[in-house]
């Protein structure tokens, strides 16, 4: 695998992190949102990935890239209140809650950072030893 399709494959999965931790900024940014009934509440959202595998001009696989396919929201169920007396309440006095879980994003935020950082780690290495095989080339 050359140098070039292991900073291809790095520099996908970057995006995708990135994609990720946007995402997880927009639930946890919405965690409090209230609405009146459940078709205005703010749902969590999750990206979905997928591997997207390479081939070489000889029909050999070259490594698999990280696509983001699409950005989908969680069917976990909202938080519904009794609440009568809140300005969003509806006929009934329920007010709807998001269905963030600010715990789980948090631990999901951690975990995307981390991989993001060991992708910037590798695109690092990457260029150390291509400047490596340039002084040796120069010897």
């Amino acid at each position: 695998m050359s140098f070039k399709d292991i900073s291809e494959i790095a520099g996908s999965a970057m995006a995708a992190q990135s994609v990720r931790l946007n995402t997880i900024a927009s639930n946890l940014a919405n965690a409090d949102a209230v609405a009146g009934n459940e078709g205005e509440t703010y749902r969590a959202r999750k990206p979905v990935f997928a591997t997207v595998l390479g081939e070489n001009s000889e029909g050999m696989m070259t490594g698999g890239k990280v696509q983001v396919l699409d950005v989908v929201e969680s069917s976990e169920p909202l938080r519904k209140v009794y609440e009568p007396g809140h300005p969003m309440a509806n006929a009934d006095g329920m007010v709807f809650y998001s269905n963030v879980n600010e715990v789980a994003e948090m631990a999901d935020m951690m975990s995307a950072s981390r991989a993001f950082e060991t992708n910037v780690e590798v695109i690092g290495r990457i260029r150390t030893m291509q400047q490596s095989l340039l002084k040796l080339g120069e010897s």
